[in-house]
């Protein structure tokens, strides 16, 4: 009888398509890269694995959904490189929800300070996109991006010092921005072109986020 080998073989395909639908974290990876990599995208991984916050952890088994093919994914890009499609406003926020409420240090980096700066590249590194340290740095990378074109994920800028590009802070979508805000002493998100603060003093957009 041939029962048995065509159970091993039932048993073995079924164990090939569970391995195929979820994906083990491994040193380097950011939930964008593993997105990539399985054919989905962040939001869709973070739904499925009942995530609160883009933050994974090594040796982490994540759901990847369907029979995706997990490769290994590559290593996360420079800003000046093309970067991994956006994930939408979701995963944009999920990252940057992670560095909110931290007080405003100038030159900080990290838990108990942080800049605008310093702001906009811990949420990148978050994403897998390793931004440059200062405002007007991140001025010069990515793409210009126009005014009623914005996306979430898009860096905004602003003349607050009489010099281009003297502070930055992410797009966030629906007219609302995240930014380390000197005045109110933290990271926030608030109104960009409804504050007339902000209006005034818009520079313009660059999207590192293709």
């Amino acid at each position: 009888m041939k029962l048995p080998g065509l159970l091993l073989t039932a048993a073995a395909l079924c164990s090939t398509f569970a391995s195929a639908a979820t994906y083990t974290v491994k040193p380097g990876d950011t939930l964008y890269s593993i997105a990539r990599a399985t054919r989905t995208d962040a939001p869709t991984l973070m739904r499925l694995n009942r995530m609160g916050s883009s933050t994974i952890q090594v040796g982490q088994r994540l759901e990847i959904g369907g029979a995706a093919t997990a490769s290994a994914p590559a290593r996360a890009p420079q800003a000046q490189a093309s970067a991994p499609a956006s994930g939408g406003r979701a995963f944009v926020s999920a990252a940057a929800s992670r560095f909110l409420g931290i007080r405003y240090s100038l030159g900080g980096m990290g838990a108990g300070g942080i800049d605008c700066s310093a702001f906009t590249l811990r949420v990148f590194q978050q994403m897998g996109i390793n931004l440059p340290r200062t405002a007007a740095a991140q001025w010069r990378t990515g793409v210009a991006v126009s005014r009623r074109d914005l996306q979430a994920g898009d860096l905004v800028f602003f003349n607050t010092m009489g010099r281009t590009a003297s502070h930055v802070g992410l797009y966030l979508g629906n007219g609302m921005m995240a930014n380390a805000n000197s005045y109110q002493g933290r990271t926030v998100v608030e109104p960009l072109f409804s504050n007339a603060y902000w209006a005034n003093r818009y520079d313009g957009a660059r999207r590192v986020l293709n």
